[in-house]
């Protein structure tokens, strides 16, 4: 039977319980602590609590600075949960400046004719951000309709030697750049059935990202707001919907403007953000980058240690017993 735990697709006999788990992953004896169905599993449990297809388990444990902390897209881990674009830098050198000081180890890059007659000497976007450095996710970036955005995929799929990883957005218009959701249901389900890996943009919607799932997109990335807004996450409590209700890596992809920003998206059980504008246009891109960079650090740590309980009035963090006056 099929269990989620932390996130990754797990098969288990149908007689397994937690502690099976814990000693498949190899930490019997260590300090965690298990979510179990969204319900903290006290330790002495572990033994007796039977497993089901589909439950999801979440095991955590005290970390430093995000280490040994990953998430797996398509198959493949990855430790860095920002995801950065190449558009709108000043020149290649601040790009990788930017890149290198964000940690990322996913950059989007955009598919676009070659300029013939363009000078030999000017470096290519791909000796910039290497592939052998960095895992290169071609987008759709600029297209308006399946056929458009279809097209485009199979170009990169060339261009980058057989690669099947890529994000896909269909736009509905050039002013909002919203996402147009019923041509990305059908662009989702014929690069699919092509073979590819889809991670699809699209807006915060909780059907329409589970929808996007159920097609077989390996991680789903709902918009914060407008792209290129800077305007920060609009509905949270529809991510976190998102999130809570998800199978495969969710997201933040669009409208991110600072790192409390992405704090946010982390605290809010994102797999990770991708981002662009909020780097590149900042005044200091690589400064802005590196700040990107600790703030889905911060964000992802506060997740884990699950912050407190939000209250109506004041808790004294010190005892009112003993007072001398």
């Amino acid at each position: 039977m099929k269990i989620s735990v932390n996130g990754d697709t797990r098969e288990y006999g149908e007689d397994s319980v937690v502690s099976d788990i814990v000693a498949d992953l190899q930490l019997t004896g260590k300090r965690i602590a298990i979510e179990f169905n969204k319900q903290i599993l006290p330790f002495d449990q572990y033994s007796t609590q039977k497993l089901k297809t589909n439950d999801c388990i979440e095991i955590v444990q005290a970390i430093g600075g995000g280490q040994d902390d990953f998430f797996t897209i398509a198959g493949q881990k990855f430790s860095s949960r920002l995801l950065v674009g190449t558009g709108k830098y000043r020149d290649m050198e601040e790009t990788r400046l930017a890149i290198e000081a964000s940690g990322a180890e996913i950059v989007t890059v955009a598919i676009r004719r070659t300029n013939i007659g363009q000078n030999p000497n000017e470096p290519n976007l791909l000796e910039v951000i290497s592939p052998d450095k960095y895992t290169i996710l071609p987008n759709t970036a600029g297209c308006f309709t399946t056929k458009d955005a279809v097209r485009t995929c199979r170009l990169a799929r060339e261009l980058l030697g057989g690669h099947k990883l890529v994000k896909l957005e269909v736009l509905a218009d050039q002013k909002t750049l919203l996402p147009d959701v019923a041509e990305t249901f059908i662009a989702a389900e014929q690069l699919v059935k092509d073979g590819f890996d889809v991670m699809v943009y699209t807006n915060d919607d909780p059907i329409a990202a589970k929808r996007l799932e159920d097609i077989g997109c390996v991680a789903v990335m709902p918009l914060a707001a407008p792209i290129g807004s800077g305007l920060g996450i609009r509905n949270p409590y529809n991510i976190l919907t998102i999130v809570e209700n998800a199978k495969v890596p969710i997201l933040v992809d669009a409208g991110v403007g600072t790192a409390s920003d992405a704090a946010l998206a982390m605290e809010l059980g994102c797999a990770g953000v991708l981002m662009n504008t909020a780097i590149a246009a900042a005044q200091n891109p690589v400064l802005m980058a590196s700040a990107m960079n600790k703030g889905i650090q911060a964000g992802r740590e506060a997740y884990l240690s699950g912050r407190m309980p939000k209250k109506r009035f004041a808790s004294a963090s010190s005892p009112i017993d003993g007072l001398f006056f």
